[in-house]
């Protein structure tokens, strides 16, 4: 690596980190993707729904990807930067995004759509989610799992206990789907190889994803970063693990 780690470090911490947009890390840093697949799944699903909600939809990135769009298609996102982002990528899709907060009601009436879907939603809130739903009709998502990424997370501010490493448990997710009236027809889990190969990246990434080391800034944590930079050069990478579930969930009928 010819690059100082006070050119890394300045590069990674100037760099925009609006949207969900994750390709300034290629060649940087890998993620191992969970074997199930949720773009092609989620996108069989929009293609056969007639209605469909896609929650906390960042940039519009994964959505405008899907090759076909149910006829009446609607996303919320509640970060300002994503929504002109999102406005400007969906609408000539002919989606309509809708600004909202992160918390419950969501602003569409009872029986709204036959799909919902997620992609690493902050929060599920579950009666909404069924509330929304037709009956029959189906939540898809995937979730990040329960000490998702915690070698990086712990290097910066120790062990963490137990609570908070179990927080996001899919065990948790059925039973919260449940006692909303929602039938879990699918959950599995997957931990998943993740790799930063140079201290660029581990700031962008932190920078990015806020809640791994809330309150992150290079200034606040160069020492520690520069412990890391010089890990990195001498082994190859820093690894992580990163935890993913897919839950299926649907509304039953009646």
């Amino acid at each position: 690596m010819s690059r100082s780690f006070e050119e890394l470090a300045d590069e990674a911490g100037a760099v925009s980190v609006e949207g969900w947009d994750f390709s300034w890390l290629d060649g940087r840093a890998t993620e191992e993707r969970p074997s199930w697949g949720y773009h092609r799944a989620m996108n069989d699903r929009l293609a056969r729904a007639s209605a469909a909600l896609d929650i906390e939809t960042g940039g519009g990135e994964v959505l405008a990807a899907a090759p076909k769009l149910p006829p009446l298609m609607v996303a919320t996102e509640s970060w300002p930067p994503n929504v002109a982002k999102a406005t400007a990528r969906l609408h000539p899709l002919g989606v309509a995004v809708v600004a909202n907060a992160d918390e419950p009601p969501l602003p569409f009436g009872d029986a709204a759509f036959d799909l919902v879907t997620s992609r690493h939603p902050v929060t599920v809130w579950w009666s909404e989610i069924a509330r929304v739903l037709r009956p029959g009709g189906t939540y898809f998502s995937q979730q990040v799992g329960p000490a998702s990424v915690f070698e990086l997370v712990e290097y910066f501010l120790g062990p963490q206990p137990e609570e908070v490493r179990r927080h996001r448990h899919p065990d948790d997710a059925r039973r919260d789907a449940v006692a909303a009236g929602l039938e879990v027809v699918d959950l599995r889990s997957e931990s998943l190889r993740t790799e930063f190969f140079d201290i660029g990246a581990v700031i962008y990434f932190l920078r990015k994803v806020i809640w791994m080391v809330p309150g992150f800034t290079v200034g606040q944590y160069r020492e520690r970063l520069r412990e890391l930079d010089e890990r990195i050069r001498r082994e190859g990478s820093f690894l992580a693990h990163t935890t993913r579930f897919l839950i299926e969930a649907r509304k039953r009928n009646g």
